[in-house]
């Protein structure tokens, strides 16, 4: 009896669900397997360095302390920003996490509106070990680095002032990269702050990745808004690898 297309959608989204769930499974397992070669913080760092969006960021990072330390003009109220904006950094990283990595591509007057990060982002989550999707793409980093810096020169009366706020943007940053970079390497965590960091992280992709998803912080804004729950309580999801079902 010939099968009809609403059957043969429904026979090829289980196969899709089966296989998703088999190597959801399959990592799983590879990641309570013993390492062959321990790796060293020193080892994951300077693997680290081979990659272009640490050498982006520092070169930026040290144009603008070079900057600062040009301008002088410094005052007590210039670190208020700054502060600020590291409070609100888990935060901003969830709000990032959510409505910008994990973007479901939409059409708009027959356009279909993605974006590179999200695309990259997909595919980090297909190959979580693919050490290169790890980083944010440098061709997006250029535009993100262009649009915080103006953006600062533009909400700051004072260049000391945007100058100080734009360094601690790129500090963030780096922290991120480093951060993401070390919990998708093999160095295993050594502290009781950093293990957390990295089973979070590692939750989020190889459990379900409808939940977990700060990076550099201990699920703070994971607990706030209210996706941080016991892994034991929450499905393994078939498209932790594939978000939305795609690629």
């Amino acid at each position: 009896m010939r099968k009809t297309t609403a059957q043969q959608k429904r026979d090829t989204e289980n196969a899709v669900t089966s296989d998703a769930r088999a190597r959801v499974r399959a990592d799983e397992s590879a990641l309570s397997a013993p390492r062959r070669t321990a790796v060293t913080l020193g080892g994951a760092f300077r693997a680290f360095c081979r990659y272009p969006s640490p050498w982006i960021i520092s070169a930026v990072l040290g144009v603008l302390l070079t900057g600062r330390i040009a301008v002088g003009d410094w005052r007590g109220e210039d670190a208020f920003a700054p502060l600020v904006l590291i409070l609100l950094f888990p935060l901003l990283e969830w709000l990032i996490h959510v409505f910008v990595l994990h973007w479901r591509p939409r059409k708009v007057a027959g356009l279909t509106l993605d974006t590179l990060l999200a695309r990259k982002h997909r595919e980090h989550h297909v190959d979580p070990r693919d050490t290169p999707l790890v980083f944010i793409p440098w061709k997006a980093l250029i535009w993100v680095i262009i649009g915080y810096n103006t953006a600062a020169l533009v909400a700051f009366p004072r260049l000391g002032q945007a100058l100080t706020f734009m360094i601690t943007v790129t500090v963030a940053g780096l922290v991120y990269e480093w951060t993401h970079y070390l919990i998708h390497s093999d160095y295993r965590p050594r502290n009781r702050a950093y293990k957390a960091v990295w089973r979070n992280h590692r939750l989020h992709h190889y459990k379900n990745e409808h939940y977990w998803f700060t990076v550099t912080t201990t699920a703070s804004a994971d607990r706030l808004l209210g996706t941080y729950p016991d892994p034991a309580a929450v499905p393994t999801s078939p498209t932790a690898k594939t978000l939305h079902g795609q690629r």
